[in-house]
């Protein structure tokens, strides 16, 4: 018996007791995942039960065909999501805040440093130093200045700096690709796992559909028999 209270129900594929709230109408799964269930349980009927567990895992195994047949083998971002839906997991998260949190200190100052770098704030400084720079070896220190022209020490200063400051902002640059990059996946995977729930909803919905046409189409049939009954006693009367 699939029902065995008004509260409880036997799954068909498991075989476990559950509630009505953890299980599914034969009537409610349509198309190929009804076929596959029938497939792996042949006393599978339309007044049977299955669980959400089991529903999902042969949900799940009717998408990994789809992608398959699309793209040939799921590749491990394509099994995440598979995997999200079988759990009914959600995939969004900060993707940022979620990157940032795993930095190191250096990495950190590294990122820091490469901002700086590339601020108006440090133009404005940077130039104000060179003009400082300039200007004393220029006016103040005519007798001995510490860089005279054409302030050889002063290129030194520059080239040591480009020299640190270059590595820092590539090291920046390496991690702000790797951070589009996770961003580029997290798309993918969100993009994948929508794209799959509107086709299982497409499928839902017409499902329904054929079986409100089918509907209708009974209680049609049924008016009309109804009508021929009362023409026919209407007959008989006269």
């Amino acid at each position: 018996m699939p029902i065995k209270n008004h509260k409880m129900a036997i799954c068909q594929v498991c075989k476990s007791e559950k509630k009505l709230g953890e299980v599914m109408p034969a009537s409610m799964v349509h198309g190929v995942i009804a076929e596959k269930i029938r497939k792996a349980c042949p006393d599978w009927t339309s007044a049977s039960f299955i669980c959400i567990t089991d529903l999902n895992r042969f949900r799940n195994e009717y998408l990994s065909e789809i992608i398959k047949q699309d793209k040939g083998e799921l590749t491990e971002i394509e099994s995440d999501v598979l995997r999200s839906l079988h759990e009914q997991e959600l995939l969004s998260t900060n993707l940022n805040a979620a990157y940032d949190s795993q930095l190191t200190l250096g990495q950190r100052l590294a990122d820091k440093i490469a901002d700086f770098g590339g601020s108006w704030r440090f133009i404005s400084i940077f130039a104000a130093v060179l003009f400082l720079w300039v200007t004393v070896n220029t006016t103040f220190f005519l007798k001995k200045p510490f860089d005279p022209y054409p302030y050889i020490f002063l290129n030194l200063v520059l080239s040591c700096l480009a020299a640190i400051q270059a590595p820092v902002i590539m090291m920046s640059q390496n991690r702000q690709e790797e951070k589009d990059r996770l961003r580029g996946e997290y798309d993918y995977k969100v993009n994948l796992k929508a794209e799959l729930e509107i086709r299982h909803l497409h499928e839902k919905i017409d499902h329904l559909l054929n079986s409100q046409w089918q509907r209708l189409l009974e209680i049609q049939e049924m008016q009309t028999q109804l009508m021929e009954e009362i023409a026919e006693k209407r007959t008989q009367t006269k």
